[in-house]
């Protein structure tokens, strides 16, 4: 016997309802009151995080600066590593300690060979610069516009204006940034980068890994990525930076020697060292050499005066464009308002360090944000 269909009705019965085109559709239109509840969060989210980076930079800003410094070292000591592996076909672990040891023993030649003379030159080149000072500070005090000059500039400038201070989180603020410099002095702060740079550089996987694994799955591999640009963009970077402080503190001592500048070798290796720091870096390395210029006679200022001025001329138009075509281009102007602003929250340390700090966050913002279309440029 053949069993008959079932109607629909005994489908309604067993609570299938029947197949038909006239059900109704899920609405798939985003709610506006959902979409703008998610802007608010995404912009909440981001000025905490702000709030967060702003407070730990003006809190522990020094320590944060040690960190920089030693990955800076790490970044150095590593590439230099790696160029030796690929050339011998090396360890890594045995090219790193050539490394050391070439540096060790080029600081320990250089030191015995010209140490005391460098030492000498430069104890002679703080006397001279402090009497200097002194006859700057005395003639300033006999004018009306130089007494104002004085009167508003600060003590640590050789002024009279007695710096403020300030009171609560400020103070606390304060204390906290000057952690390093008070607890381990110049010499033990850079013994840590020093230390802390060479453990970075020995087994750099292993830090980058373990800030990896703090990052959410679904953004390391661009968090993974965005690191790599900064690392090639720090050394891109100080190998540039290195070039140029070179040529700049020979082209300076040679140029000293040659007009008969007194400390000549001290006074190129300020030029060059200054040079660290682009654009500022060059007013600070010269001024001490047209200052022990002038106490020789005002020909030798000025002649002084157009051999940096020369030096300049040829490093900003000759050898900035071919390091830059190797290396990292960074605008003047941003260079510039940088150093300000890291030098004015973080001090010294800060206006060493504002210029590479800058490249790595430029390359990491441009490998982050999409290239702007043929019309979108202004």
């Amino acid at each position: 016997m053949t069993a008959s269909p079932p109607s629909a009705s005994t489908d309604a019965t067993n609570g299938h309802a029947p197949d038909s085109g006239s059900s109704p559709k899920k609405d798939d239109t985003p709610d506006p009151r959902a979409q703008q509840l998610a802007r608010i969060y995404a912009l909440l989210r981001l000025t905490l995080v702000i709030t967060i980076v702003v407070l730990l930079i003006w809190v522990v800003g020094d320590v944060l600066m040690v960190i920089f410094a030693a990955t800076l070292v790490a970044v150095i000591l590593h590439n230099l590593a790696g160029l030796l592996e690929r050339r011998t076909h090396m360890p890594y672990w045995l090219s790193l300690t050539a490394v050391v040891v070439v540096i060790i023993g080029a600081l320990t030649g250089l030191i015995w060979s010209s140490g005391p003379e460098i030492s000498e030159q430069a104890l002679k080149l703080r006397t001279a610069l402090s009497e200097q000072a002194h006859n700057l500070r005395d003639s300033m005090g006999h004018s009306s516009t130089g007494r104002m000059i004085l009167d508003n500039l600060p003590t640590t400038l050789g002024g009279n204006e007695q710096a403020a201070s300030s009171g609560g989180f400020g103070s606390l603020a304060g204390s906290m940034t000057g952690f390093v410099s008070s607890a381990f002095g110049a010499a033990g702060t850079l013994a840590v980068i020093l230390i802390a740079g060479l453990y970075f550089a020995i087994s750099p996987e292993l830090y980058v890994n373990g800030m990896l694994r703090l990052i959410p799955h679904e953004y390391r591999h661009t968090s993974r990525e965005l690191l790599l640009t900064a690392g090639r963009t720090l050394w891109a970077w100080t190998a540039g930076q290195a070039l140029d402080m070179t040529v700049v503190g020979l082209l300076s001592f040679i140029g000293l020697w040659c007009i008969g500048v007194p400390l000549a070798l001290a006074l190129g290796v300020v030029a060059g060292m200054a040079n660290f720091i682009p654009y500022i870096g060059a007013f600070v390395g010269a001024v001490p050499a047209v200052l022990i210029g002038l106490s020789q006679g005002t020909r030798e200022g000025f002649m002084v005066l157009g051999l940096y001025a020369a030096i300049q001329f040829f490093e900003g138009n000759v050898m900035a464009p071919l390091i830059q075509r190797h290396a990292v281009q960074m605008p003047p102007g941003l260079t510039i308002l940088s150093q300000t602003i890291f030098g004015t929250i973080l001090g010294i340390p800060g206006l060493i360090l504002a210029s590479p700090l800058t490249a790595a966050l430029l390359a990491t913002a441009d490998r982050a944000t999409p290239k702007l279309k043929d019309d979108e440029r202004v």
